[in-house]
């Protein structure tokens, strides 16, 4: 039986060597520039240095007194991620009604009004100057402002999340069915409405799991944020870690996992229900 040539089992074969070996091409610069040598990993210095930061780990720390300082610190830590989530969305949701175009009364009729324009490509700067800056450098600023503690991480997670939150509703909302939303623009009724009952109602289930979605991201991000004094469990795990105690710090890490487990699980249960 004669063998295929690889055009007649694949014609796209050619393709996607192409690209496979430009993707290569382009990504071997990239791990020059950042000295990428895992291979250093594997030498028995380095290896004896790994295997003794891993076994600090175990056993994990279960005293009934710092399981109870944990508890407390998770709590914190859902906290902070869900005060900050709020007041991101205070924010997030109008400033992406006002930068998607979905809701341009003066687009029905032809080109959007140059003042309209102008003022959503404002709108969208904001939003992009917000998220470009890491909430760990903003928790760095407001702790300066506000003193340590979790105050200074919910305003951290709120900025910055208020630009990313406002950022991918607005694209949800371009990117769906606009029919709905424009024939009530078209029949005099108001933005508000318009968002309500056109475009609302077929991106629920989106926004919602993209929302919930972002309150884990939260949870982890408080996490991080206490490293600078934000509070929570991060701020437990930074004390932890200069205390040299991989026990507790072990404990850290799977009640860490466990908040995202059930964030997950959270996440899902409103999908099943919107649906």
């Amino acid at each position: 039986m004669a063998t295929q040539s690889p055009a007649m089992r694949d014609p796209a074969w050619v393709g996607r060597v192409f690209w496979g070996l430009a993707l290569l091409v382009l990504l071997m610069p990239s791990l020059v520039a950042v000295e990428f040598k895992p291979w250093i990993l594997l030498e028995p210095t380095n290896l004896k240095v790994t295997m003794g930061f891993v076994l600090d780990f175990f056993p994990p720390e279960f005293n009934g007194e710092f399981l109870l300082l944990i508890l407390k610190e998770s709590w914190t830590t859902i906290a902070i991620a869900t005060a900050g989530m709020s007041l991101a969305l205070l924010f997030a949701i109008p400033l992406a009604l006002a930068a998607s175009s979905a809701l341009s009364i003066s687009s029905l009729t032809g080109p959007m009004h140059p003042l309209g324009f102008a003022i959503r490509q404002l709108i969208r700067w904001l939003l992009i100057i917000l998220r470009s800056i890491p909430e760990l450098v903003w928790a760095l600023i407001f702790v300066r402002v506000v003193g340590l503690g979790p105050a200074a991480g919910v305003l951290a997670i709120a900025v910055t999340y208020t630009g990313m939150l406002g950022k991918i509703y607005g694209e949800i909302l371009e990117s769906g069915d606009m029919q709905a939303s424009r024939a009530v623009l078209n029949g005099g009724g108001g933005r508000l409405q318009a968002f309500l009952y056109g475009l609302l109602p077929q991106n629920a289930a989106e926004l919602s799991s993209y929302t919930v979605y972002r309150w884990e991201c939260a949870i982890r991000s408080s996490a991080v944020l206490g490293f600078v004094g934000a509070g929570g469990l991060g701020q437990q795990m930074d004390a932890s870690m200069k205390m040299f105690n991989g026990g507790e710090v072990a404990t850290i890490l799977i009640v860490l996992m466990l908040l995202v487990a059930i964030a997950d699980q959270i996440s899902a249960w409103i999908r099943r229900s919107i649906q």
